[in-house]
């Protein structure tokens, strides 16, 4: 099976399979975190047990999760040493100490506090409690800021110098910590794991509404998750904007392939939307392009001039179909998510935010869409760096161990049949506790914190429209 491929590709393909399974988990652990604190706020500030109960109900989801993530990571981290270990040896002196950070504050404080979280509400007060549940959101983020600092750091290195043995020291940890792309690095992950994290939410609101087994919880949840589509998915957009302009200038070359722009253009670029690279004769073949849109978006000119992979030798080019696949797809999940959003504003503004089944199905399908754009903007980021493990600096050929092909290929196959089953599992273990969201208590029909919520009684009960749901 893997006969024809080189240690370095089947080195490269187990890493990316690894990391794929592993940014999903706490991807979905960073936003459900907070999305959990948000939840136990609205219940001691409203005292609703709506908020408490669906705490409850995604409190074990984010524990199931939260495991996963946990050994999904440990995994990954190991091929550092079987397959990369050039590189840890070089890179070592400055990545080791930023994941030990990441070690030392954010792992301990989420696991110091998770298991008040999950088992200390009747023990420790709600004061407490809910202090600890801001403590692991806090974790996840400070995870997420360290993890980023490193990735970033491989992206746009900075802060270093390289001693006699070809390692990388550090000179400024200040520069190395806040290297040129980490701000916008972050804030686009972190965005892009609540969008992930609100559209699981949307999509399990809405599974509950359109069956009709609990319209007050699953309402509630399902209003909270389009108000973060509807806010947030704007914001996401001029953030990853921001972050192509800081791409531009520290990896033009990523950005040409993200592009498709083979030849150079000196008079303004034409944005490609969609078309077929082909790489043997360096153009994009069928095109549909809008004239100098790409100059007007990444210059904010017309005219401006923008080079093109004609300036690259080809053995510093990164693989273009990729890159400029994965982009679009992550660009067009994006627009999806907005629209999503701003239909759910228009119902919203209509009165049928919780009866519109068009909107509940679009959501649906929307469900795990954060999940994919999170994988194709990873995607995007570490195929559109190569050949370069730090970019710049350290070739990804330079970087791997001394091992033989077979060795890494029957590691790989291992890892993909362990995976698929245990993590497998996992994931139709999280969906069957998506879908046994307790039914809604009788209500009274006097019930203010119903009304507020844009269900009405009959809705409660299970009446839609005249007839019984049952």
């Amino acid at each position: 099976m893997f006969e024809h491929f080189d240690a370095q590709l089947l080195a490269r393909i187990q890493f990316a399979f690894t990391v794929s399974f592993h940014i999903i988990f706490p991807a979905f652990s960073i936003g459900l975190a907070s999305y959990l604190a948000v939840l136990e706020g609205l219940y001691l500030w409203k005292k609703d047990k709506v908020y408490l109960e669906l705490f409850d109900f995604w409190k074990t989801i984010f524990a199931v999760a939260f495991g996963m993530g946990v050994v999904s990571g440990i995994v990954m981290s190991y091929q550092f040493g079987t397959n990369w270990s050039v590189f840890s040896d070089k890179a070592g002196p400055v990545i080791g100490p930023l994941m030990g950070y990441e070690v030392l504050t954010a792992f301990f404080l989420e696991a110091g506090f998770l298991g008040v979280m999950l088992f200390g509400r009747n023990r420790v007060g709600p004061g407490l409690h809910f202090f600890a549940t801001l403590m692991v959101a806090f974790g996840t983020l400070i995870s997420a800021t360290w993890i980023l600092s490193v990735n970033s750091w491989m992206q746009t290195p900075d802060g270093f110098a390289i001693n006699e043995v070809g390692q990388f020291v550090p000179v400024d940890w200040w520069k190395i910590v806040f290297n040129p792309s980490f701000p916008y690095r972050l804030v686009h992950m972190v965005i892009a794991a609540y969008l992930a994290t609100a559209f699981v939410v949307g999509a399990v609101g809405a599974w509950h509404l359109l069956r009709g087994t609990a319209p007050r919880r699953a309402g509630v949840m399902f209003s909270m998750a389009m108000w973060m589509a509807a806010i947030v998915a704007p914001i996401q957009i001029a953030a990853g904007d921001a972050h192509g302009l800081n791409t531009l200038e520290h990896q033009p070359v990523k950005v040409m392939a993200m592009e498709g722009h083979f030849d150079s253009h000196p008079e303004g670029a034409p944005l490609i939307l969609f078309g077929i690279p082909n790489t043997e004769e360096k153009r994009i073949d069928y095109a549909l392009e809008i004239p100098k849109l790409s100059s007007l978006i990444l210059k904010h000119d017309l005219n401006a001039p923008l080079a093109g992979l004609d300036t690259i030798p080809d053995d510093k080019e990164p693989p273009v179909a990729v890159v400029f696949w994965s982009f679009r797809v992550m660009v067009g999940i994006g627009f999806a998510m907005l629209g999503v959003g701003m239909f759910s504003l228009w119902c919203r503004w209509k009165g049928t935010l919780h009866s519109n089944h068009w909107l509940h199905r679009a959501a649906l399908v929307m469900g795990p869409s954060g999940f994919v754009a999170v994988l194709a903007g990873w995607i995007t980021t570490e195929v559109g760096r190569q050949p370069y493990t730090v970019y710049g600096h350290l070739l990804t050929a330079d970087s791997i161990s001394p091992i033989a092909a077979p060795a890494v290929a029957a590691s790989l196959i291992a890892f993909i049949v362990v995976y698929f089953i245990v993590f497998g599992a996992g994931t139709f273990y999280i969906l069957r506790l998506m879908a046994r969201l307790p039914r809604d208590p009788m209500p009274d029909l006097d019930d203010g914190p119903i009304r507020s919520s844009g269900i009405t009684p009959a809705a409660q009960t299970g009446h839609h429209g005249g007839k019984h749901a049952h």
